[in-house]
């Protein structure tokens, strides 16, 4: 599997930050399903992961990863601190650190926004974990634009990356372009639960390539250069949603799939 990335900015330690905009979802898979799923997902090519504290399954995403034999630094993570965690973020990643078994993390994310304020000072703190080296990108999920203008101006830092519910049926062009002027990576999660993948428009381009509507909706993602994390528990869904890079969507077939969404 040959995935494209984009470019993060770069690590305190001025290293460049690549994070592939195909990734592997883990939301509501725990314990050994967790871990066979992982290891299916680096088997089937792989190389970027997704996990949060609130899920309860980074000790299973870093067993999977040691066992898995493929090197720590060819494999994107990514890992989240819950908001009611604001006034422990720095506790919340040692424990993920220790959990996943690595020294930092790729991309370190507030899992959405807190509900009573303290979303820049809790946002201070993502910063401070990256200039010590313990996240080599911090960023936030699920925040509007409002939202993250609130932390570029008090802070003068934004952040590397939005994540939040994104699918042909959610495409809003002028949300995107304003995370793009912003400098801000858009990321994408539960592409399959927005989109009916029965879709007309879907199933005429998907028998036109010869393959099935999910991996339609995630080559859209991708040639829109929006990461996308698709999750699964069965192996041979999981190995087929990493077989993209066989097809190209046409600007007529992109258009037509964005048409499906907000405009």
């Amino acid at each position: 599997m040959t995935i494209p990335a984009l470019s993060l900015p770069k690590a305190v330690d001025g290293t460049p930050v690549e994070m592939p905009l195909l990734g592997f979802g883990t939301w509501q898979i725990r314990g050994d399903t967790a871990y066979r799923s992982v290891r299916d997902a680096l088997e089937a090519g792989y190389r970027h992961l997704d996990t949060a504290n609130a899920y309860g399954n980074e000790e299973q995403v870093g067993r999977a990863l040691k066992d898995s034999g493929v090197p720590r630094d060819e494999v994107f993570i990514t890992t989240k601190v819950p908001a009611e965690h604001a006034r422990r973020a720095r506790a919340t990643l040692d424990g993920s650190l220790r959990a996943l078994g690595v020294d930092a993390v790729d991309l370190w994310l507030i899992h959405w926004p807190p509900s009573r304020g303290g979303s820049v000072a809790f946002w201070r703190d993502l910063v401070n974990a990256r200039e010590a080296g313990l996240a080599r990108a911090v960023g936030v999920s699920n925040y509007s634009i409002r939202e993250i203008d609130e932390l570029i101006d008090a802070t003068g830092e934004r952040p590397a990356v939005n994540q939040f519910r994104f699918g042909p049926e959610l495409w809003d062009r002028r949300l995107v372009e304003a995370h793009r002027e912003r400098g801000v990576v858009v990321e994408g999660y539960s592409p399959f639960k927005t989109t009916n993948l029965h879709d007309p428009v879907l199933t005429r381009i998907a028998a036109q390539h010869g393959v099935d509507t999910a991996r339609v909706v995630l080559r859209w993602h991708v040639q829109h250069e929006i990461v996308v994390i698709p999750k699964s528990k069965t192996p041979e869904r999981i190995a087929r949603n990493a077989d993209i890079d066989g097809f190209v969507l046409t600007d007529e077939e992109m258009s037509a799939i964005d048409g499906l969404g907000r405009g």
